[in-house]
């Protein structure tokens, strides 16, 4: 796929999920820079540096996009030749779809630690990570049940309950407004997030914050399945996370919009949800307390003072 192919499918919602939007992005960057027909270095890494902001572009709250490819650009920080950098680009990009996949495989391994046999639990939007610690504790042969919920407006929560049913998991699906009336029945909520702040906060899809208040009010704990990629560097320096605001047309036609003049539509994708609201996250690193989420962009993303700048 084109690089401009990618960059329509992610912005368009047709590959979806941090994780798979991260590693569309690679391989995308990886794809351009191998068919980049340049012979000066210094050319081919401006090329490559307007690539990687065409793909950056294109969901402004998944960080898992930027830090994914401001990783492989990182590659970029000191060449030769062009062949020195398409090497250095394709080896940087190969080793973080690999980092990327393995990562889903240890979150559900310690996830599905923290499921027990017999419980009931809740999950939001279509998150890899988080599902991966659902079908893990499956597979250990826990019996366990799902509360799904709709995912308005594009309803992602459909993929969601076609994977627990392919998998054979017992499922009740919902509609978003639904949640508090069922969180009782609920032992453990389970969601992903598109990204981390250093504070612990998590930006996921809209209605992960009602989600929480409404688990924190039942005392039902709330677990975040995310890989170390989520995490937001520059929320260290107290820069927000930009909520990215989608095309009122996927929440109320544009043919009843144009009858309704005084009508706004409003169609936030990602809300914020508190840490105190969440009780744990867990990474292809361990599990962590929200308020140990610093650590990742230090430790584990390898973010220094001088890069916050």
């Amino acid at each position: 796929m084109l690089l401009s192919e990618t960059a329509a499918s992610i912005k368009n919602m047709e590959i979806r999920g941090a994780g798979r939007i991260a590693r569309a992005a690679v391989e995308a960057l990886a794809d351009y820079a191998k068919n980049l027909n340049i012979s000066d270095p210094e050319t081919f890494k401006s090329e490559m540096q307007k690539a990687a902001g065409i793909l950056i572009a294109t969901r402004p709250t998944a960080v898992s996009l930027p830090n994914a490819v401001k990783s492989v650009m990182r590659a970029l920080d000191s060449f030769g030749s062009v062949e020195e950098g398409r090497a250095a680009v394709l080896a940087r990009a190969a080793e973080f779809i690999e980092h990327s996949e393995h990562a889903i495989e240890r979150i559900a391994e310690i996830g599905a630690r923290h499921i027990s046999d017999g419980d009931v639990l809740m999950t939001h939007c279509n998150s890899e990570a988080a599902l991966g610690c659902i079908l893990e504790a499956h597979r250990q042969g826990k019996d366990i049940e799902v509360y799904a919920t709709e995912v308005r407006p594009r309803g992602q929560g459909l993929l969601t309950i076609k994977t627990l049913n392919d998998a054979g998991i017992r499922t009740n699906y919902i509609v978003d407004s639904a949640v508090r009336y069922f969180i009782n029945d609920v032992d453990l909520v389970f969601v992903g997030a598109d990204a981390i702040a250093a504070n612990g906060a998590v930006v996921n899809k809209i209605g992960t914050a009602q989600i929480a208040l409404a688990a924190h009010e039942a005392r039902t704990n709330v677990i975040v399945a995310a890989e170390t990629y989520k995490f937001a560097p520059r929320t260290i320096l107290g820069e927000l996370i930009e909520i990215e605001e989608r095309d009122p047309a996927e929440v109320l036609p544009r043919e009843v919009a144009e009858k309704l003049p005084f009508v706004r539509v409003r169609n936030p994708a990602f809300d914020v949800t508190p840490a105190d609201y969440i009780d744990l996250i867990v990474t292809e690193q361990g599990a962590i307390p929200p308020e140990l989420a610093f650590t990742v962009i230090r430790d584990y993303l390898g973010w220094k003072i001088e890069d916050l700048r």
